[in-house]
């Protein structure tokens, strides 16, 4: 089975592949899971405002993003964003936006969709009572939501944060349809260079599902702990 296997070709492309690849990949999911929690939270807060309309817009939103592909939504920012920011400055040409800053946008506007439903839950979560003595000990809203509910909130849905962070980590392999060397690109790149896709391939496969089994364990042990806790 393995008589045509080309392990040397792998060993050649291991510092290419971590230090380049997988750091892009690494730092592609770190931004955009901070930024997803963040644009998530806030969206979540407008669907539990109280305001129709803010919700009903947060609610569009979600359910929006929550519809379309992952790589569709990465075309349609990198391909058709720039003549949009043409059509909104008058500019002459279509402006430039940069396969990274695409993607970076995408994901952060994608994953915040899922990650304000993991918010919404946690907030109600929280006991109806505790905002309430907020309340009574003269917090305003904003206060309330920053130094009692959403600390609790941000505890309770930890594991589960970091399970949406682990699909982010595995959909960022989708950026190289856009050409950016990724993981999974720059597997895909050597392969094709030196003719040796299946090991290349192979590899990417074997390194995606050893680190995201390894971070499932963490996160499996850290709601372990954390229950024990309660």
């Amino acid at each position: 089975m393995f008589a045509n296997f080309d392990f040397e070709v792998i060993r050649r492309a291991l510092p290419y592949l971590f230090l380049d690849g997988m750091g892009f990949t690494l730092m592609l999911t770190a931004l955009s899971a901070l930024g997803g929690i963040t644009f998530g939270t806030l969206i979540a807060l407008m669907r539990l405002s109280g305001l129709k309309t803010l919700g009903r817009i947060a609610g569009l939103y979600v359910d929006l993003m929550r519809s379309l592909p992952l790589v569709l939504v990465i075309f349609w920012f990198y391909f058709l964003v720039p003549y949009v920011g043409q059509w909104l400055t008058g500019a002459s040409r279509p402006i430039r936006v940069g396969a990274f800053a695409s993607s970076l946008i995408t994901f952060v506007m994608f994953e915040a969709a899922y990650f304000s439903e993991i918010m919404r839950a946690g907030i109600q979560s929280i006991s109806k009572g505790q905002p309430a003595a907020a309340s009574a000990l003269g917090l305003t809203y904003g206060q309330s939501m920053r130094y009692v509910v959403l600390p609790q909130a941000f505890r309770n849905m930890l594991p589960v944060l970091l399970t949406q962070t682990i699909v982010l980590f595995q959909d960022t392999s989708l950026v190289y349809v856009v050409s950016i060397p990724d993981f999974l690109g720059a597997a895909s790149i050597i392969g094709q260079r030196d003719g040796r896709l299946v090991e290349m391939y192979l590899l990417a496969a074997i390194v995606y599902f050893t680190m995201s089994c390894i971070a499932s364990y963490g996160v499996r042990r850290l709601q372990a702990r954390l229950a024990i806790v309660r």
